[in-house]
């Protein structure tokens, strides 16, 4: 069960919600929130990077007293910087080049890109007791995210109730009124892209229609501009998506795409 984050601020929720929302304050991104002793939280900020493009600018997670702290090429544990691989008290560090993963024994999974993508493993024992931009977790989408006993959220409201509130931090909550923009005239090329030979193994393994639509929202968000940001992001958390389901997608970057 994984809850991901990538590209144009799109999340999916353990329960397979996708949706969008472009917050920059900290928020909570899945914790364990049972009342009584919480046994992670992972918390992230996103930033605007010099292409104008959303990219995670830290990851800050607590593991029981454990802290770990996260930045492209730098892991911080309980205040000091480490040098990967690193193990203590059940968590174990690792990063390359190109990625940055985090093993806990209590039966989380972490990897990140050191950009954009981010992704979360939960051991089932944590079914219904998580909340965070992630969702709780307990098999039913939609409902507890966005519906529930109250009211019915869309996903911009729903993201602003998991920030973080920190006495000094300078950020705006995004506008709920905002409606996302109709991409519709998108959908055959992102279904085109999304169908291609190269994820022949990918189609029964996930829920296609919800990363063109992902792709449709991306396309409209870039407004002609066709940088590789633009429209690989979603391809590629699609292909990430597959491969973490089993499945095995082919090369489907080019020289001339993406």
């Amino acid at each position: 069960y994984v809850c991901s984050t990538w590209g144009n601020n799109h999340f999916k929720t353990f329960d397979g919600d996708i949706y969008q929302f472009p917050g920059i304050c900290e928020y909570n991104f899945a914790s364990d929130c049972r009342e009584s002793y919480k046994e992670f939280s992972v918390h992230i900020q996103r930033a605007l990077n010099s292409n104008n493009h959303p990219v995670i600018q830290y990851i800050l997670i607590t593991i029981k007293d454990f802290t770990v702290y996260l930045r492209p090429k730098l892991a911080v544990v309980d205040g000091r910087i480490v040098k990967t691989p690193y193990y203590s008290s059940g968590v174990l560090i690792e990063s390359n080049d190109i990625y940055t993963k985090v093993y806990a024994k209590l039966g989380l999974f972490l990897i990140w890109n050191q950009e954009d993508a981010l992704m979360v493993e939960l051991d089932s024992k944590f079914n219904n007791h998580t909340c965070g931009l992630c969702g709780d977790y307990n098999g039913v989408p939609i409902y507890n995210e966005f519906i529930n006993e109250v009211a019915s959220y869309n996903s911009i409201t729903y993201g602003n109730l998991q920030k973080i509130s920190k006495p000094n931090a300078k950020c705006e909550d995004p506008d709920e009124t905002q409606a996302l923009p109709s991409c519709n005239w998108h959908h055959d090329e992102c279904e085109r892209l999304l169908t291609s030979s190269a994820f022949a193994d990918c189609r029964l393994r996930l829920n296609l229609e919800m990363y063109i639509q992902a792709c449709m929202q991306d396309k409209c968000a870039c407004s002609g501009n066709e940088d590789s940001f633009c429209l690989c992001s979603t391809i590629s958390e699609y292909s990430r998506q597959c491969s973490h389901a089993g499945g095995r997608p082919g090369e489907w970057r080019t020289q001339y795409f993406c």
